[in-house]
């Protein structure tokens, strides 16, 4: 109990500063460049995610179980990118580096929100997989619209609340002596450690979070893939076992895309430059929402085939109206 003596106790003034200084990024050469990366990465997310979207939307064929996930997925990315790289270019390329205390944790809250729901959608396509080919004959009995709506609501119930939180913790901590954040946005990590009080409860609740929405949901999708992996074993023939490992490619592309720069920087953490951390983790953050709606379009046979579908219906329509527009010219010739 006395850990938490601090963080709950009644009687006690904290000290908030009225603003805190965002200084990641700061000598590095041409970072500039880097910035408009960024910019382009995030028109490309924008443009990319909300092209699923509406194809999901649109497409009845596309509103499955699957696609429910699939179009959760596109949502949070385009959510997260919107709430991460406008701010980020805001505070780094037009140096706007003070940022006010309850701004700070409004921008960690939903950083932190939208990059725990990428993961916990990438969890539930992993079981949408591994029901779908370890019992393929009940998966539509297991894997509903209700079923799926369900856990994605829990999911969004779950990270919400553990993310206020630690935002609640942060609140009980006090900022006496420096209020310089070394990351690119409102870092979790690095803002309880600048308290001048017991931060233990922060730092236990946030080593919590990174087990659980981390370490357990990665556990989870390699477990799954090792049962894929049984499954496919067994079945007869090769060209049926590439068949079923196919659908799970797209998967398995923006789990690589999530966690080895992840993994990366917490194994090499001691020998890597902090600057080369924080660019590695701002990757981790702004590329996946980019890539992800490239490679559903890609490598999803269901939603390659809608958007051909979608532009082959848009060509034959224009095509139809410069016909009636060339017959309506003519007949006006005619009567003339």
């Amino acid at each position: 109990m006395n850990l938490f003596n601090s963080a709950l106790g009644k009687n006690i003034t904290f000290v908030r500063p009225a603003y805190f200084i965002i200084s990641g990024f700061s000598g590095i050469p041409n970072i500039k460049y880097y910035y408009v990366i960024l910019c382009f990465v995030y028109i490309v997310s924008v443009l990319g995610n909300t092209v699923v979207m509406a194809v999901i939307y649109l497409d009845h064929n596309l509103r499955t179980p699957k696609y429910i996930a699939v179009f959760n997925l596109a949502f949070v990315d385009l959510l997260g990118s919107s709430a991460l790289v406008p701010k980020l270019l805001d505070i780094f390329l037009f140096n706007h580096r003070y940022i006010s205390y309850n701004d700070c944790l409004t921008f960690l809250f939903f950083c932190y929100t939208c990059l725990s729901m990428q993961v916990l959608n990438l969890v539930a396509l992993s079981y949408d997989r591994l029901i779908a080919i370890m019992h393929p004959l009940h998966y539509h009995v297991k894997v509903t619209h209700r079923f799926m709506l369900s856990l994605i609501a829990s999911f969004w119930v779950f990270i919400i609340t553990v993310n206020l939180v630690a935002v609640g913790l942060l609140t009980r901590l006090s900022f006496c002596r420096s209020v310089v954040i070394n990351s690119y946005f409102c870092d979790h990590g690095q803002m309880f450690r600048l308290a001048c009080n017991d931060f233990m409860p922060g730092y236990s609740f946030g080593g919590f979070l990174i087990a659980l929405v981390l370490w357990f949901p990665l556990s989870f999708i390699m477990l799954s893939y090792l049962c894929i992996g049984y499954a496919l074993s067994k079945v007869a023939t090769a060209q049926e076992r590439y068949k079923a490992f196919k659908t799970c490619t797209a998967h398995l592309s923006l789990v690589a895309i999530y966690f080895i720069p992840i993994l990366i920087t917490f194994t090499m953490s001691s020998g890597i430059h902090p600057n080369a951390r924080i660019i590695n983790i701002s990757l981790t953050s702004v590329f996946p929402p980019m890539l992800n709606p490239i490679i559903y379009v890609l490598q999803t046979q269901d939603i390659k085939a809608s958007v051909k579908k979608k532009l082959k219906v848009r060509k034959d329509s224009k095509m139809k109206s410069e016909v009636v527009t060339e017959v309506q010219r003519v007949s006006q010739r005619k009567y003339e």
